[in-house]
């Protein structure tokens, strides 16, 4: 049986990537050029060092900052109008999936128009016009090389998608010292959102010997890596590594997809504004446990590549990964969800409203076990609580 393994982006990794931008800009002729970021980038100048590398270049820098974690429909209509309004043709985004993913969408509609959700969906970007460079500042989402946008419906309270292979970035810089300032906390739910995908891209239903060779690799990575990475901000090799690892990984959840840890997240995050990667980690190892039954040579061919001890029961050893992933979730300090929210205790009340939107979630048509259902989710949900 055939299958297909798309891989678009151009990537330049490594310390001072970044003074190849010029060139880049140079090349694809630009003029005016879309800086796309959030505030917390800017604060700790990464903003400035990348505005710095281009200031003797013949282009006109035009800076969009009013990005936002879980991008608004309504962020993204305030950055298509000052885009349009300043004849911008080249955008760069600077930042975490969010400032990625904002980028994603202004492009779409400057090549497009109309309104963003217009666009839901697979497949439905009918072209995109305008260079677009990534220049990723955390190792979590891997948008800089993948062909989703996920953003926020506030209307109907729904986080969604614009899967489409022409909205992956054109070109990546990828420095790992652009990493460097990230705090402890969000190193750790960035980190933990890249490895959801590297688990949930390998027992995926669409999953295929190229794209699971790559979730396995990046797997391993980010297991080692991440702890250190946490510990000590500072330690350049974890960094690198972890960068390293949501480019591999990236290759493989952008062709095979995620499931149910996403479809749950992405509720969570649009009713409780909760952050993309402390969703996933704390629903994580509760799904782990409960699509083991569908997929337990999966889960456990990624408990032995990550050598965790096994007993040779399948029975016992298909829930080794689920276990190891609550315990590193602990490790890393990630509070269950009875402490996450906008600043109050999520009410478990809600959790049938959660499970509801949560089947009706794109990635549910990945996940290994099709059977699941609103009960599942509900007890999922109390599981992590």
């Amino acid at each position: 049986m055939a299958n297909q393994f798309y891989v678009k982006s151009d990537v330049t990794f490594g310390k001072e990537a970044i003074l190849q931008l010029p060139d880049i800009l140079k090349e694809y002729g630009s003029k005016n050029v879309l800086y796309v970021y959030d505030q917390g980038v800017k604060a700790v100048g990464i903003v400035d060092t990348v505005l710095d590398a281009v200031k003797n270049t013949e282009t006109k820098p035009f800076c969009f900052d009013k990005v936002i974690p879980n991008p608004s429909n309504e962020i993204i209509e305030q950055g298509y109008d000052f885009a349009k309004e300043n004849f911008i043709d080249t955008l760069v985004a600077i930042g975490g999936g969010s400032s990625m993913d904002t980028a994603k969408a202004i492009n779409v509609l400057l090549s497009n128009g109309g309104h963003i959700m217009d666009y839901e969906g697979i497949g439905n970007v009918r072209i995109v016009k305008y260079p677009f460079i990534a220049i990723p500042t955390t190792a979590g989402t891997s948008s800089e090389i993948t062909n989703v946008a996920a953003l926020i419906d506030t209307d109907s309270v729904r986080k969604y998608v614009v899967i489409d292979n022409k909205i992956i970035p054109d070109k990546v810089i990828a420095d790992p010292e652009f990493t460097r300032t990230i705090p402890a906390s969000i190193t750790a739910t960035t980190g933990m959102d890249a490895i959801t995908h590297a688990i949930e891209s390998y027992i995926s239903i669409q999953a295929n010997d190229l794209t699971r060779y790559n979730s396995k690799t990046a797997l391993e990575i980010f297991y080692h890596n991440l702890p250190k990475a946490v510990k000590d901000g500072n330690d350049m090799q974890a960094r690198e590594a972890m960068m390293l690892g949501c480019v591999i990984v990236g290759f493989g959840f952008s062709n095979a997809n995620l499931g149910l840890v996403h479809a749950i997240a992405h509720t969570l995050s649009a009713h409780y504004g909760l952050a993309h990667g402390t969703a996933n980690a704390c629903v994580l190892p509760a799904v782990l446990r409960f699509n083991a039954k569908a997929c337990p040579e999966e889960m456990i061919e990624l408990a032995r590549t990550l050598h965790l001890p096994l007993s040779g029961n399948k029975e016992q050893d298909q829930f080794a990964l689920a276990s190891e992933m609550k315990k590193m979730v602990d490790d890393l300090q990630i509070k269950p969800l009875r402490y996450q929210g906008k600043g109050t205790c999520m009410p478990t009340t809600d959790f049938q409203m959660l499970a509801s939107d949560a089947l009706k979630e794109g990635p549910m048509h990945f996940n290994p076990r099709q059977d699941v259902t609103l009960d599942d989710i509900v007890h999922i949900l109390k599981e992590s609580y």
